[in-house]
């Protein structure tokens, strides 16, 4: 069995994410949206239920992976399956911000908050073969 190639993000390529300063959030305003403390935060970038990148050098999650008070549904399930075939969090914050015109919403991380959000897993599952 072949060891999978790791993804790592390029250092000179643009950085993914939300384009508008709004679109992130700052780990106290985190734990805030979510009534959880720092800590707890922490716990869940750890075990991969949030993505977390340094922006300015702050770690910062985009806005619209935390909603209504809770994490998307399929956020976790998706990050490790993209951290089990050897994405980074730089190149897995690119792939699902990468557009991509079969989804509604264009991007994998606009349809993880939808009705295409198993199929969002499936791609990302895919990857692996």
């Amino acid at each position: 069995m072949t060891e999978p190639v790791p993804h790592q993000a390029a250092p000179d390529l643009e950085l993914a994410g939300p384009t508008d300063p709004a679109g992130w959030l700052t780990l106290p305003d985190v734990a805030e949206r979510l009534d959880v403390s720092i800590s707890k935060v922490h716990q869940m970038i750890r075990d991969r239920e949030l993505l977390a990148v340094r922006r300015d050098g702050v770690r910062r999650i985009p806005a619209d992976l935390v909603a209504n008070q809770t994490v998307l549904k399929h956020l976790p399930g998706v990050l490790n399956l993209l951290s089990d075939n050897g994405y980074d969090d730089e190149a897995a914050l690119r792939w699902l911000y990468e557009p991509d015109d079969t989804l509604p919403g264009a991007t994998p991380a606009a349809a993880l908050s939808g009705d295409q959000a198993r199929e969002v897993k499936r791609r990302a599952q895919a990857l692996g073969f």
